[in-house]
């Protein structure tokens, strides 16, 4: 506790903290908030808050609970991790990385927040100077598998296969049977470096925290930077198929981030529900008034299965790059679908001829369109259109994709 206290404030707030590390956020919640109720300018009750809230995806009022107690606080470097860290998974990530490293500069020794000006600054663009804090990160907290991974990708980031591939390594050891989803994490960097067979799916853990990290800045860097048009593409095929802008159908937006995906379908649906496994996307897809009908937060191949008949109108924008082997999802698709109804989706295209799917050093799965073609056969669904398209730009390159219609027999 940096900041010095009454006793019975102090009794209080370390009874929070306990319930925190429990796991009871309601019980450290309601207790902090009494703290604040007596004493509203206890910087350690409004910190300690912070984290909380943050924790529930409530990104605002974190950042009013961390700049207070940093206000309150400007020297504790406790108060500034913390803050620099909302800010962060804010997408504030100039502003995150000033405030880390203030952080830093006032505890050198902490591996976790040198870990997160590190992550910062390659979430920034800038994996060369995220160098720096991630190797003394690595090197100060050695035994955990956290900061080997981060530097992993900061070095896969920069081009650098072999420096990216040791410490990938050096994560899974480290990561063993204590720390499952960062080792299937490490596995999975490593399979995209080409240094171990390739799973048939990312883990899920994976993709979850790609975005939710990603939530509060996705817009702004596909639409900006990436150019990215895939649902815009996908909706203008479904035009092409001659499906009617009649808000008449059941529509399933799979894999539906903060919702962009969703706003080209809302002329093709009666009803538009959204699924996505990232819950901090999900928050960012609620807040478009009037978009969904139901949102819902799941693993695809898990829900969709659930759901026999309940869609006129499956659309996937840039989801199923994640997933390697298509049959399991196809076939699901094809169950979700009512008689007669329609798949729409994106895939990156694999060089024709070749092995049915291959993984990249993106992280990304790349698709053989006729395989796809077949895969789809096979779960009762016939091509309706196809079309090549640049789904967005990466690196100053377009990334080549396909994008398809399918259909379900009436």
């Amino acid at each position: 506790m940096p900041a010095p206290v009454a006793p019975d404030r102090l009794a209080m707030l370390q009874a929070g903290m306990a319930r925190q590390l429990q796991g009871d956020l309601d019980g450290a919640e309601r207790l902090f908030r009494e703290v604040l109720a007596r004493w509203p300018e206890d910087a350690n009750a409004l910190n300690l808050l912070g984290v909380i809230v943050r924790q529930r995806g409530d990104m605002a009022a974190a950042l009013r609970f961390g700049e207070r107690a940093v206000a309150l606080g400007p020297n504790e470097g406790a108060f500034l991790a913390n803050y620099g860290v909302t800010l962060a998974a804010a997408g504030q990530l100039r502003t995150a990385v000033k405030v880390l490293g203030d952080a830093v500069a006032r505890r050198p020794g902490d591996a976790v927040t040198l870990r997160n000006l590190g992550q910062a600054l390659a979430d920034m663009g800038d994996p060369f100077a995220a160098l720096i804090p991630l190797e003394h990160a690595a090197a100060l907290d050695a035994d955990s598998p956290e900061p080997w991974l981060a530097l992993a990708h900061a070095r896969r980031q920069l081009g650098d296969v072999e420096g990216a591939c040791d410490a990938a390594e050096t994560a899974l050891a480290r990561a063993a049977a204590e720390a499952p989803a960062i080792a299937a994490q490490a596995g999975f960097l490593l399979a995209a470096l080409g240094r171990a067979p390739a799973p048939e799916r990312a883990p899920a853990a994976y993709v979850r925290d790609l975005f939710d990290g990603f939530a509060p800045r996705f817009e702004e860097q596909l639409t900006g930077t990436l150019d990215y048009r895939a649902p815009a593409l996908l909706a203008e095929l479904l035009d092409a198929a001659g499906v009617a802008r009649a808000r008449r159908l059941r529509v399933l937006d799979l894999g539906c981030g903060t919702g962009l995906s969703g706003v080209p379908l809302a002329p093709f649906a009666a009803r538009l529900e959204g699924l996505d496994l990232s819950p901090r996307m999900l928050a960012e897809a609620a807040k478009r008034p009037g978009l969904y009908d139901a949102l819902h937060e799941a693993d695809l191949l898990a829900w969709l299965p659930g759901q026999q008949g309940r869609f006129d109108l499956i659309v996937a924008a840039d989801v199923l790059l994640y997933l390697g082997d298509l049959r399991p999802v196809l076939a699901a698709i094809a169950g979700a679908l009512a008689p007669g109804g329609l798949a729409a989706f994106s895939v990156e295209e694999a060089e024709a001829g070749g092995a049915p799917h291959v993984l990249g050093h993106a992280m990304r799965y790349r698709h053989d369109p006729e395989a796809t073609r077949r895969l789809a056969a096979e779960a009762g669904l016939a091509q309706r259109l196809f079309r090549r398209a640049v789904l967005r730009r990466e690196h100053g390159a377009d990334v080549a994709g396909v994008l398809f219609v399918f259909g379900k027999p009436g």
